[in-house]
């Protein structure tokens, strides 16, 4: 892509009527070059694994058949609960060319948590690990259990099953509206949800890897995410296998060391980490390491600050393009290579998408005027529905100017250029006498602050105005939480934001509370800060 407007104006969406991604792109590479890299995996101990395409496809072909003498069919759920490891690939692409829907978990899953899903989903089948299989003390009835590393009661070896199946499957033909897979994503609220992905929403992931990944055949890319994000779907199989690129696929502790070293050992030329992870990379000294295959660094799944997109082209001469996509849709707004980058922005919409910014009303905001982000909704990535709740899927929807539109529950700002601005989730905003306060504006400016190595903002009750900005800030190593520091990061995010957006209240912690996949549970903040105000006042009217 030389211009993205010009891809842009010209970009029409083919979807194909049927669709099966183990078959149509698979097999594809496996005919057409055969020995081609697909997979290296490696972990922190020295091991290593390397499969080409055709072994993708043929051990793929035994996992189908392995749960297809097992009963398992068409339109079946499949847990797949492993860690990083090719076993995954192997069974995510299996269940697909079956027509099987697979559920990607992480592997930290607790009992009640697979309970949960395996009853939500009236799955029949499931892959996991000897280690695992405990947590699953509620699935006798399922038709396939098949455990990575071993035997056990009504566990099957996986390596067994797959010996005795056929190395030969025809893939199903799936049309492009039938369900093919499905992600649990956590709500604000109650269970998680299941989101529900047709065929074409596979077919139509590779999009964002033309576009903003730009993967050949000859590029190998390393994705950090963990195999029950929707994430590790676009950027560990769906995206880079659709481009016949090699993917790396590491499995062990995070170190910011072990991080370097692996970009260099194999010559990694697109890397994907969570913000998280890059903020870390950011303090470390790359001059022992060979960066020179690198040549792009993307994030997702939260929003980079400005300073860490600084800070990582400084470090190794390479852009880091931030990107927006949530389960229900994956990436739907993006930094390009050839787009001018604005520090803190997700980019403009992804060709092929329109998105939108609504006001409270239900009409178009105008440029720089926080609101809901919506995506319109003729858009073959976005989810068929959440599993067995309609009502939740129909209140996502709304019709403005006369076409449906996605509202992603995200808030955000577009500028006059057409650069999209993250505002946080819309329960995350903070009413401040009368302001409205998105705190990712406030987040990036105490980013800025040497003193600062994570932060999050919430609302926190303020008996005059409602409520007032509240920082949690961990400090970098040599720097005290004392007074003084206080006024001085208030004083900072007076001279670089709005003054009412200031952090009237600041709390100095060692660590913040994250997701599973990294992501600061700003809801966890926010509540506990209610709560304590509201005991101190309690008190002090007693």
């Amino acid at each position: 892509m030389e211009s993205y407007e010009a891809a842009r104006d010209a970009f029409r969406w083919d979807v194909p009527e049927s669709f099966n991604f183990g078959g149509d792109v698979i097999d594809a590479w496996a005919r057409e070059r055969p020995d081609h890299p697909a997979l290296i995996w490696c972990d922190d101990q020295g091991n290593e694994r390397r499969l080409t395409y055709a072994d993708i496809a043929e051990l793929s072909n035994r996992v189908a058949n392995a749960l297809s003498a097992r009963g398992v069919k068409r339109g079946d759920r499949v847990i797949v609960m492993l860690p990083r490891i090719p076993e995954w690939q192997m069974a995510m692409v299996g269940c697909l060319k079956l027509g099987a829907i697979p559920i990607p978990c992480i592997d930290m899953l607790t009992e009640r948590d697979i309970a949960y899903r395996l009853a939500n989903s009236e799955a029949t089948g499931a892959i996991t690990t000897l280690s695992n299989i405990g947590k699953f003390a509620s699935g006798d009835h399922l038709l396939a259990s098949l455990s990575v590393g071993g035997a056990e009661g009504h566990w099957e070896d996986f390596d067994v099953a797959l010996a005795d199946a056929s190395d030969r499957f025809q893939p199903a033909r799936l049309a492009a509206d039938e369900p093919a897979i499905m992600y649990y994503t956590s709500g604000s609220t109650g269970h998680p949800k299941g989101v529900l992905h047709a065929s074409r929403g596979i077919f139509a992931w590779r999009v964002s890897a033309w576009y903003w990944l730009t993967l050949t055949p000859e590029d190998v890319m390393w994705c950090t995410a963990d195999t029950g994000w929707s994430k590790a779907g676009t950027s560990i199989i769906f995206g880079p296998w659709s481009c016949g690129s090699t993917v790396v696929f590491y499995n062990g502790r995070y170190d910011p060391k072990l991080r370097l070293e692996t970009l260099a050992r194999y010559r990694v030329t697109v890397f994907c980490a969570a913000a998280t992870e890059l903020r870390r990379l950011v303090q470390e000294d790359v001059a022992g390491y060979d960066l020179s295959a690198l040549r792009m660094t993307v994030s997702a799944g939260e929003s980079v600050n400005p300073e860490i997109v600084r800070g990582w082209k400084r470090l190794t001469g390479v852009d880091l393009l931030d990107g927006y996509g949530q389960t229900e849709t994956l990436m739907t707004v993006l930094n390009y290579p050839p787009l001018p980058v604005k520090p803190g922005s997700m980019g403009k919409p992804l060709p092929g998408t329109e998105a939108a910014v609504i006001d409270m009303e239900g009409r178009f905001a105008p440029a720089g005027t926080p609101g809901r982000l919506a995506i319109r909704a003729d858009n073959p990535q976005i989810m068929l529905g959440y599993w067995k709740e309609p009502e939740r899927t129909a209140a996502n929807y709304m019709k403005i100017g006369g076409a449906d539109w996605f509202l992603t529950g995200d808030l955000a700002r577009m500028d006059e250029d057409g650069y999209l601005f993250y505002e946080g989730r819309s329960d995350d905003v903070i009413n401040s006498a009368g302001y409205r306060i998105g705190p990712m504006e406030v987040e990036n400016v105490l980013m800025e602050h040497e003193a600062v190595a994570e932060c999050a903002v919430v609302a926190s009750p303020h008996e005059e105005r409602g409520e007032v900005v509240k920082a949690f800030i961990v400090l970098k190593a040599g720097h005290v939480g004392e007074d003084a520091l206080v006024k001085q990061l208030q004083d900072h995010c007076k001279a670089l934001t709005g003054p009412y957006k200031y952090p009237r209240r600041i709390e100095f912690t060692a660590d913040l509370p994250k997701t599973a996949s990294g992501k600061i549970k700003r809801r966890e903040l926010r509540d506990r800060e209610f709560a304590a105000q509201s005991f101190l006042a309690k008190k002090e009217d007693a």
